[in-house]
């Protein structure tokens, strides 16, 4: 069970904010025992939990995808890391999510943006010196009629939230280790926990593009790195969800287009 803090201890002032850090949306929780305190076992538990739900993603199971239309890899890709957090954290597993306000709206939108112009940046230095994979949702795409495109784009919400899952949940394992265990300033852990979660997210998708390190680590792992500035701002999973699918399917939207015979292309 988690360990809850004392009661009528009030939250410290927050120190060493980053420059796009908002005060207002509180610290990150979990690292520093608010709102309660997980032990190293229980940030272990959960950490198994989220490679268990990518992995049921990723497993060659026919039955994972014969049943709920389809769609339940993609439901335990999530699902199992907020049931494994609800477990060792009790209530205080919803400390992931807040109910986005205006201000969230449009750094979704900014993040989004940056993110595209950082990832097109990044590919343009690097094509010429590395072999870059083809993104296989671009197949996909191509074989969609306009009904099943629809319906590609709606399944790609509860993806993208359960990679924004599995990216800040590890986000957070790091954070509490390197603050709480090796003493670094909470500035100094949130930039090893920006990093390692990004290297981390580059890694799951090593499998989907032929194990191309660099493709996976320097142009992924960038586009996490800025994606996850929407929940270091809002301290909102629903943020960097957000600016996420914002990105993801105008991507999209660039290849339907590139694609279809109108555009005047094979």
């Amino acid at each position: 069970m988690a360990h809850h803090p004392q009661p009528g201890n009030a939250a410290p002032a927050l120190p060493d904010l980053f420059a796009i850090e908002r005060e207002s949306a509180g610290d990150f929780p979990f690292y520093n025992g608010r709102p309660v305190s997980l032990s190293g076992v229980q940030w272990l538990a959960l950490l198994i939990g989220t490679a268990a739900g990518f992995a049921l993603l990723i497993a060659p199971i026919g039955i994972l995808r014969t049943l709920a239309g389809g769609l339940l890899p993609v439901l335990l890709f999530f699902g199992i890391p907020l049931v494994t957090l609800a477990m060792v954290a009790g209530s205080a597993w919803t400390s992931l999510f807040r109910k986005p306000v205006m201000a969230d709206l449009l750094w979704m939108v900014g993040i989004a943006v940056a993110n595209l112009i950082v990832s097109v940046a990044v590919v343009l230095a690097i094509r010429s010196i590395f072999e870059m994979n083809a993104n296989p949702v671009g197949g996909i795409i191509g074989d969609s009629s306009a009904g099943g495109l629809v319906l590609f784009y709606a399944r790609t919400i509860p993806q993208l939230f359960g990679e924004e899952v599995v990216s800040v949940l590890p986000f957070l394992a790091i954070l509490w280790f390197c603050h709480s265990k090796l003493a670094m300033t909470r500035k100094s852990a949130i930039v090893v926990a920006w990093l390692g979660a990004a290297l981390i997210f580059g890694a799951l998708h090593l499998p989907t593009y032929g194990w191309n390190f660099v493709q996976c680590f320097l142009v992924i792992g960038t586009a996490r790195i800025v994606l996850l500035v929407g929940y270091i701002v809002a301290k909102n999973i629903w943020v960097s969800t957000g600016a996420h699918i914002i990105n993801d399917w105008l991507i999209f939207t660039v290849m339907a287009l590139a694609i279809s015979p109108d555009a005047g292309t094979a």
